[in-house]
């Protein structure tokens, strides 16, 4: 029998939730007006002799009440009434004030630690909180299955993003087609942007951009330097001209030429570093930015484009000033350096870059490297052609280009014929599943455990659903700089998006945790032991993407695995599984659970081993996925760097390095703060604990975070063991 709960989906009709129901009604009434077990049964026995393939809620609950009358517990059935009545109220509470009380208040941890570079004390970031409460309980009483809500809280998945969803217009990541916008002209709140004839212009109308653009959706951004390289060239050829008219020499007009063209990407890059750091989005931080560095996606300009790259990378090395004068690490603009064979082989023209990128590394934490050699081995496009592009944000990468022969359904105006297509494309939302919840729900049944994922999968994708569904009743006119003006799409005033949320042109995204912690319980291993637990968690991987692949088949919408940034869930995860099957060794005696496929940050492991191992698992996670190492303070290391650069490029698509580089504003120490044993951040010359004077930068799952932590993702940190030390390579 199918019970038909309010929200109109069916589940499995379950006697026991009858006996609880009436259970705690018994517990409120004298014992000679209680139900007995017998009569308690007999009210279920009368329920299934109904015969019924379909029932719905109401209807039961209605037969319970009157078959307690019927036997005269009448006070008994006055008391499930009113237990039903306020289990309804539950329901439809509205926890909105409180929400909001203790973040005005500025005491509670959770809106502290909620996000690592968003600060809560501030006025704007307040702003976005407020908003993100009320659409938050909007969407809990709403717009979700009670079903998916309770999932949630119990962190059996994670339905993420709940604070942007009650706005149908929002979506998560993106790639902007800069280029686009920048060489046809665009349009900011009704005033008409026209081509830059400049370098320095064309960075400064970049950062408006991304700012609207980033203001307009939830999640990271994703611009190109190869989209800016054609206006080195204009300003160029405007210098040129310039020292012409003066009737100076060859020689003099090349030497002038290059010094104020040197000169003017200097002050270019400055500006966009300073302006994207200093502006505030309507999410209440600075953009969520990756800026792209890929000599390979140019021919015409590649010239041009190393210019850039290079004056990027020694600026985002010196880093950015904080309140003091002194130079620290900045959260973004996060650098993507995408490895090639012009600029992999020492021997090769632009080797400097990478030897650049190697020193930024060890000072800053960015670059993040894509290998182009592996990346095109696993992205094929329509037409058989390996693809190498830049991740939306984070880490989210899309599937591979299945809109090829559809044309120009974005109607870009730089589309090119029959070529992937990228840049415009986004992701629409992400819900995640905690595998860990699975494994200790099946207690170590592998039969209970693929038929209990199975229906975990169905939930997600029920969930997916509703997010597609939402963002289907869309226009254009909601947010015209992504669908009008050129970041996603040219769409006409009033035209519906919903044929860009087909076809491959986006993607909606599976997320998983706690691949380690599922493994290590059902196998007795860790997926790392290449033996039972890692085949058993390729098998969960696998099983991952043949879901998403029967979705997409079934649906024509690319649903993608993915290799979830869980920032604040991996803490309310490992709380929600400790409430559940209480503290189980090496299972859920830590304050957080593994990210995605991830070997846990505990284990000892070789740098080189633990790339290799994970870029198996990084195959399996198409929608996005990032691998990295910790690494000692390799300043003064740089070789070390090098070779792991080298073999990142020939074993895995997406790594990156987490090194340290920290500052105190107390005593001045320049180096790495530590934790102490009770999770305290400190620093190691003077003792200070002071976080206002602090300065901290950690990567936190593929970002870097300069805000702190919660409980469990700061135990996460402290339990990072390095993986390359500062030896010679």
């Amino acid at each position: 029998m199918k019970v038909i709960k309010r929200d109109g989906h069916m589940v499995e009709y379950m006697p026991s939730k009858i006996e609880d129901a009436i259970e705690k009604a018994n517990a409120e009434v004298e014992e000679e007006e209680k139900a007995s077990p017998v009569q308690i049964k007999n009210i279920i026995k009368y329920i299934e002799r109904l015969g019924k393939k379909r029932i719905l809620v109401e209807d039961i609950q209605d037969i319970i009440e009157m078959k307690l009358m019927s036997i005269g517990k009448y006070n008994l059935a006055k008391h499930y009434i009113t237990y039903r009545y306020t289990r309804e109220l539950v329901r439809r509470s509205n926890t909105t004030d409180q929400s909001i009380k203790e973040l005005i208040d500025g005491e509670s941890e959770y809106w502290n630690t909620e996000n690592s570079n968003k600060n809560a004390k501030v006025v704007t970031t307040q702003r976005d909180y407020l908003a993100g409460i009320t659409s938050t309980d909007i969407t809990r009483r709403f717009l979700l299955p009670e079903d998916i809500v309770q999932a949630h809280d119990d962190g059996i998945i994670h339905f993420h993003d709940a604070d942007y969803f009650a706005q149908n217009a929002l979506h998560n990541c993106d790639l902007i087609n800069l280029d686009d916008m920048l060489q046809n002209g665009t349009n900011i709140n009704g005033v008409m942007i026209e081509k830059p004839h400049r370098f320095l212009t064309a960075m400064t109308i970049a950062t408006q951009l991304i700012t609207a653009v980033n203001s307009s959706q939830y999640g990271g951004c994703t611009i190109t330097l190869t989209h800016l390289a054609p206006f080195v060239r204009s300003s160029r050829e405007f210098y040129e001209k310039k020292y012409k008219r003066r009737k100076l020499t060859a020689a003099q007009i090349k030497k002038f030429v290059e010094e104020d063209l040197r000169k003017e990407i200097t002050d270019g890059v400055q500006t966009f570093q300073y302006q994207i750091n200093s502006m505030t989005t309507t999410n209440g931080q600075a953009p969520f930015l990756s800026v792209c560095l890929y000599l390979g996606e140019t021919d015409e300009y590649k010239e041009e484009l190393a210019m850039i790259i290079e004056e990027v990378l020694k600026q985002r090395t010196e880093g950015m000033k904080n309140e003091k004068g002194v130079y620290i690490t900045p959260a973004f603009p996060k650098l993507l350096y995408v490895l090639e064979e012009d600029n992999i082989n020492p021997k090769s023209k632009y080797y400097y870059l990478t030897e650049l990128a190697a020193k930024c590394t060890a000072k800053r934490m960015v670059p993040d490297y894509i290998s182009e050699k592996v990346m095109k081995e696993l992205k094929i496009n329509e037409n058989g052609e390996g693809e190498c592009y830049p991740c939306m944000g984070c880490r989210s990468f899309l599937t591979p280009d299945r809109s090829i022969s559809l044309g120009n359904i974005a109607k870009a105006k730089n589309y090119v014929e029959g070529k992937g297509k990228y840049y415009g494309r986004f992701n629409q939302g992400v819900v995640t599943i905690n595998l860990v919840d699975i494994a200790l729900t099946s207690d170590k049944n592998e039969e209970d455990f693929w038929k209990i994922f199975d229906e975990r999968l169905e939930l997600c994708h029920r969930a997916l659903k509703i997010r597609h569904k939402r963002l289907s009743k869309v226009t254009s006119d909601v947010a015209p700089i992504l669908w009008q003006h050129g970041a996603l799409a040219r769409l006409e005033k009033g035209e519906s998006i919903h044929e860009l949320l087909h076809h491959g042109y986006s993607t909606l995204s599976l997320g998983y945790a706690g691949l380690y912690e599922c493994v290590k319980y059902m196998t007795g291993h860790s997926h790392t032991d290449g033996g039972k637990g890692h085949d058993f968690g390729i098998k969960v991987m696998q099983h991952l993407n043949d879901a998403c692949k029967k979705w997409k088949d079934d649906e024509d919408i690319d649903y993608s695995v993915y290799g979830t940034p869980i920032e604040a869930t991996t803490y309310k995860f490992a709380k929600c599984l400790k409430e559940r099957f209480g503290v189980i060794k090496g299972v859920t005696d830590r304050d957080y659970i593994t990210n995605s496929y991830h070997v846990p940050v505990f284990e000892e492991i070789d740098a080189f081993e633990k790339l290799s191992l994970e870029s198996e698992f990084q195959k399996l996670s198409p929608g996005g996925a990032i691998s990295y190492i910790e690494t000692a303070n390799l300043t003064n290391n740089i070789p070390a760097v090098l070779e792991v650069i080298n073999f990142i490029y020939n074993n895995i698509m997406y790594a990156e390095l987490n090194t340290k580089s920290d500052y105190c504003q107390a005593c001045g120490f320049d180096g790495e703060i530590l934790l102490d044993d009770d999770l305290e951040w400190y620093c190691p010359n003077c003792g200070n604990k002071n976080h206002d004077t602090l300065n901290v930068a950690r990567r936190t799952c593929g970002y870097i975070g300069t805000n702190f932590w919660n409980k469990g993702r700061t135990q996460e940190i402290k339990e990072r063991v390095v993986h390359i030390d500062n030896k010679d390579a």
